[in-house]
């Protein structure tokens, strides 16, 4: 409910959303159990660390005004009950500035029993969908990196790529040729052919079959 009450305030102002219990649904939903988020003795909606966090950071104070500037003005951002949140096509985040909240995301995310060491991509999808401050995916991937488990658990496989050796680019026709094998071709009629040799040269591509 927080995330469309986000969504429609910016196209009506001051828009409150306020639930109305109908009289042929008889069936509790959410709403009836929740509290309305707009009530201010309702303090789960505004935990008191991030608040503080808000109130101490002379950056971010300003930050409307100065580089988030235009992102504001796009929508990118928005403020509710004094909380800044992040937008995201049809997402909508809380916005972290206090390295501490931040490493508290970070440890919940990755150092936790339950969440496991995943890997950059997935940690960066979960991250994603619960918070948001700026230069986030190179904190996370810097994060990942100093993670000695992480390391293990995520190690590449396979074989190391190899140099690269560059096929020097020939002055005449015919001087460098590719050859290559075309395979699993239907049978021919005479003497049931199945595969066949292709010869290209590098200098002019034209084909020999």
């Amino acid at each position: 409910m927080l995330r469309w009450q986000i969504s429609i305030q910016e196209y009506g102002g001051n828009m409150k959303i306020v639930n109305k219990a109908g009289k042929i649904h008889k069936n509790s939903d959410g709403l009836n159990r929740w509290a309305i988020p707009n009530t201010h003795d309702n303090t789960t909606y505004v935990p008191p660390a991030l608040l503080d966090k808000y109130c101490k950071d002379e950056s971010l104070a300003n930050s409307l005004d100065d580089i988030w500037k235009t992102s504001y003005d796009n929508g990118r951002f928005h403020l509710f009950d004094g909380i800044l949140y992040h937008r995201s096509k049809h997402t909508c985040v809380l916005g972290l500035c206090s390295r501490m909240l931040i490493n508290t995301i970070i440890l919940e995310f990755n150092d936790n029993i339950c969440s496991a060491h995943l890997s950059e991509d997935r940690k960066m999808q979960r991250i994603k969908a619960g918070a948001w401050w700026q230069s986030w995916r190179k904190y996370v991937i810097k994060y990942c990196y100093s993670c000695d488990r992480c390391q293990k658990a995520n190690k590449a496989t396979g074989k190391k790529i190899g140099l690269i050796i560059h096929i020097q680019e020939p002055s005449t026709p015919w001087e460098v040729v590719h050859m290559d094998w075309v395979t699993a071709l239907p049978p021919g009629v005479d003497k049931s052919y199945n595969a066949c040799l292709v010869i290209v040269d590098r200098y002019s591509k034209t084909p020999i079959f």
